[in-house]
């Protein structure tokens, strides 16, 4: 028996122990239903996605070829397109997850309008578009559910016993778009009770897992700016452990936790770490502090001093009263940040890097391995980086040193079209190609990202329409580009109608109404057109 016709089989049950008064009720109608709310709250999203997470984490350490991906959306209508497109072109959701960026949603979901990213929109717009994403993939699911239901009931009207044999078998074996959001919490939106606040909101949404980063919350800037500042090690981990309480009490025991690092590209710090004895972790954050040494003659008024290896040291201040690393050091603050984020109850690391260089990322994660072996990365193949200019540049440089003639390149001008089909164009893109692949063998990303690939390719498909369509082509622009590419290609959404529920809706009614049920999918509606 499957879980479908167990539902048949119970639901009988339970109309005959009804009598009459349930003569309506069509055990295969609920079956179907509850087939299509497989998931009844987020809470069951968040212990199902976390069991996928933990499974494919324990199968890329066993081999990391098997990585993981993810595009970052924005709506939960791009969020089903992506996964109903993964489906259709792959045939299965394995290894592929959606991210929530907090960059996206300053950008995109805030009442104030468009914001930067630095931790001034609403926290609530966070769980908010997690339960989003969830309503959308959900209905994704009843939606391709429902033409399984509709094509077996045709077969079944047509008498073909084999047809209707192996669409059940589709049913019983349904794969569901619900997979893992990692999701972006930014730096906690406070101090730690108020992270745990809005990680619980974010898991009873469905989130099972929560990325977190070591920056000052009132001080957060997108880890690709200027002006980042960290926090000591003991104020980061209070977080982790906040986000690992709300998972417990949750019951979502399997709950992933990602700390991130913005070290190597943060160069302040708001506040002096807490050291009670030489070595600890307080004395290895402050040992990165840009200091001078002093007497004590030399100390002024409202000066802060350490005292290192029996000498006071003075910690540069700035005007802002934030005090400097020295330059140099990001490297070795971010080993000593993913290390201790690891011993202290975090399951991955993320390392926010200036560029996609393999072995840069590989030299960090080597010395991390040495302390704990097992470490993982997600790693964000951010559009903040110019990905043609970089591999040029690294290709470039590959060809010089292997002693090839690059005469014919200008190493400052490498963004030129007329470099794109000559041999150090080739080597750069096929790079490009092999980045997430080389990335996961030579440096243990687990996880590869793109953090905001659908406000870039929203703005472009927005471009070319618009250019043509308020132009010379007129209509043919929507035509050509858009709907004769989505017949030819089967893209679902030239039934709008059908996507948005329409059909759902018509069943629902057909179960509740019977044969005086009024329904929009008849002959009339242009839908048809379709096919």
């Amino acid at each position: 028996m499957t879980l479908y016709q167990d539902d048949i089989a119970a639901i009988r049950t339970l109309k005959e122990h009804h009598g009459s008064a349930w003569d309506a009720i069509d055990p295969e109608s609920v079956a179907r239903m509850r087939a299509q709310n497989r998931f009844r709250t987020g809470l069951d999203i968040a212990r199902y996605t976390a069991g996928i997470m933990r499974r494919d984490m324990a199968e890329y350490d066993a081999d990391s070829s098997v990585f993981t991906q993810s595009l970052g959306v924005w709506h939960g209508f791009i969020g089903q397109q992506k996964l109903i497109s993964i489906k259709k072109h792959l045939k299965t959701t394995n290894k592929r997850y959606l991210y929530l960026s907090g960059w996206m949603i300053a950008a995109l979901r805030s009442e104030f309008g468009p914001l930067p990213d630095q931790s001034m929109h609403e926290k609530t717009a966070v769980p908010a578009l997690i339960e989003e994403l969830y309503t959308f993939l959900r209905q994704a699911d009843a939606r391709e559910l429902d033409l399984l239901f509709t094509r077996l009931d045709a077969a079944r009207a047509a008498g073909d016993d084999t047809a209707a044999e192996f669409l059940q078998s589709q049913i019983d074996a349904y794969e569901t778009h619900v997979v893992p959001i990692i999701a972006d919490i930014d730096a906690g939106f406070g101090n730690p009770e108020a992270t745990y606040l809005l990680a619980k909101k974010m898991i009873e949404a469905g989130a099972c897992a929560i990325q977190i980063e070591n920056q000052v919350s009132d001080e957060k800037q997108c880890g690709h700016q200027d002006g980042k500042v960290t926090v000591p090690h003991e104020d980061f981990v209070a977080k982790l452990n906040a986000v690992r309480y709300a998972f417990l009490e949750l019951g979502v025991d399997d709950g992933v936790i990602v700390a991130r690092t913005d070290s190597l590209g943060a160069g302040l710090t708001q506040k002096l770490a807490v050291s009670h004895r030489p070595g600890d972790l307080g004395d290895q954050y402050n040992a990165f502090l840009d200091v001078e040494e002093i007497s004590e003659a030399g100390l002024g008024s409202g000066d802060v001093v350490l005292s290192r290896d029996g000498r006071l040291v003075r910690p540069k201040r700035l005007a802002s009263n934030l005090y400097q690393f020295r330059p140099g050091t990001g490297e070795e603050r971010c080993v000593l940040d993913c290390i201790t984020s690891l011993r202290n109850g975090a399951d991955l690391l993320w390392i926010e890097t200036e560029k996609p260089h393999v072995e840069q990322i590989a030299g960090m994660m080597d010395r991390i391995r040495a302390a704990i072996p097992n470490a993982k990365l997600v790693y964000n193949n951010s559009p903040s980086f110019n990905w043609t200019l970089n591999f040029r540049q690294q290709a470039y440089d590959l060809l010089a040193e292997q002693g090839a003639d690059v005469s014919a390149y200008d190493r400052a001008e490498l963004m030129s079209p007329d470099y794109d089909d000559t041999e150090l164009g080739r080597l750069a893109d096929e790079k490009i190609r092999s980045f997430q692949k080389d990335g996961s063998a030579r440096a243990g990303i687990f996880h590869h990202l793109i953090t905001l690939p659908t406000y870039h390719t929203a703005a472009l498909s927005t471009d070319d329409l618009a250019k043509g369509y308020f132009g010379d082509e007129g209509m043919l622009a929507y035509v050509r580009g858009v709907q004769r590419r989505e017949i030819r290609e089967g893209i679902a959404t030239v039934k709008h109608q059908n996507m948005a529920g329409s059909d759902i809706g018509d069943n629902h009614k057909e179960y509740f109404a019977g044969d005086a049920a009024l329904k929009a999918g008849g002959a009339h509606n242009t839908m048809n057109q379709f096919g």
